[in-house]
């Protein structure tokens, strides 16, 4: 059982408290959000057909929870594991302009999850994607946005703050930018997890710069589907959580692939088969927009400014006996 116990941990707020302080966060959060980077809500699905290769491959060695559904006897029909690829598509056939964007809210169940204080088979988040010029598709475009996300963060700090002056966590005051191979330059020794623990113990909060593509030492930072971030222009928001002494990544986002990262990517990934996929082919052929979006995790949102142990505390999923248990013993309180 991968569970970490803080010493003398106490809650503060009890779980009615806790289920106030949830939906304040979340309401007041989106709403901040959609303004700062110009969004707009938007209805979404909760899954998609598999032949549509909208969904989100995740670092492809997840599987994606399937069924059958009786009006489609001749597709599988799979839960979303993001809606990355979706929102581009929708942006298009929603006739949205450039500097215009969209946000949903996206569940998402990931059945292979290893379980723990920050992991849970139950996934929500704020999906977002914005419409960008393809001149715009820079580090300069990513870090702009990344600091928009981090200035709402911060925001909502002196938000929860406000209401629940007992409970808030004191997060970082600003955000530093390293890429995947600086960081590795400066911690060869290290794992890529002791690498963004010991920069984010470091820093507070910090911005990994490309996800996906292989390093010097022939291995990438992290894994990340081929089909929708370009690796070099993408990246995870992460905050140094005391409670827990790690780093809490909240945010993965990029700028998209264009038609040619997407044919790299997809040799580099040995998926060259997508490319037959509608969505792979409209991508190909110039129709759809270009890009930057991503994905913030409302659970875990509302997990760092609470100073919460575990995820469980802000969102009901399923957990094995033995963690509840021992949580329960130690006054955390899952959901």
């Amino acid at each position: 059982m991968n569970l970490i116990i803080p010493e003398n941990y106490d809650p503060i707020l009890d779980v009615k408290q806790t289920q106030y302080a949830i939906k304040y966060i979340r309401d007041t959060f989106q709403k901040e959000f959609a303004r700062q980077l110009n969004l707009e809500r938007v209805s979404a699905p909760l899954f998609v057909e598999q032949s549509s290769g909208l969904n989100d491959n995740l670092s492809g060695v997840e599987r994606s929870v399937t069924f059958d559904m009786k009006s489609l006897p001749n597709d599988k029909i799979e839960v979303v594991n993001s809606l990355a690829k979706w929102k581009r598509l929708a942006l298009k056939n929603y006739e949205f302009d450039v500097n215009e964007g969209i946000y949903a809210n996206m569940n998402a169940i990931r059945c292979d999850e290893d379980l723990d204080n920050l992991h849970s088979s139950y996934v929500d988040q704020w999906d977002w994607e914005l419409i960008i010029n393809k001149q715009d598709r820079t580090i300069e475009t990513l870090k702009d946005n990344v600091r928009k996300i981090f200035k709402v963060i911060k925001h909502m700090e002196h938000e929860v703050w406000y209401k629940f002056p007992q409970a808030v966590n004191k997060i970082a005051d600003d955000i530093f930018f390293i890429t995947s191979q600086e960081l590795l330059d400066l911690y060869p020794n290290y794992t890529d997890k002791q690498r963004e623990n010991a920069i984010c113990k470091k820093h507070g909060c910090v911005f990994i710069i490309g996800i996906g593509h292989a390093l010097n030492n022939g291995l990438p930072h992290d894994l990340r589907a081929p089909d929708y971030d370009d690796w070099n222009l993408n990246g995870d928001i992460l905050f140094w959580y005391e409670p827990l002494n790690c780093a809490l990544e909240i945010s993965s986002m990029g700028v998209r692939v264009d038609e040619d990262s997407l044919i790299k990517q997809l040799e580099l990934a040995n998926c060259t088969d997508r490319i037959k996929l509608k969505y792979h082919d409209m991508l190909l052929n110039k129709q759809l927009p270009y890009t930057i979006g991503g994905g913030i995790g409302q659970s875990r949102l509302c997990m760092l400014l609470l100073k919460k142990a575990h995820v469980g505390e802000v969102q009901a999923s399923i957990w094995p006996l033995e963690m509840i248990e021992e949580c329960k013993k130690n006054k955390i309180n899952l959901l």
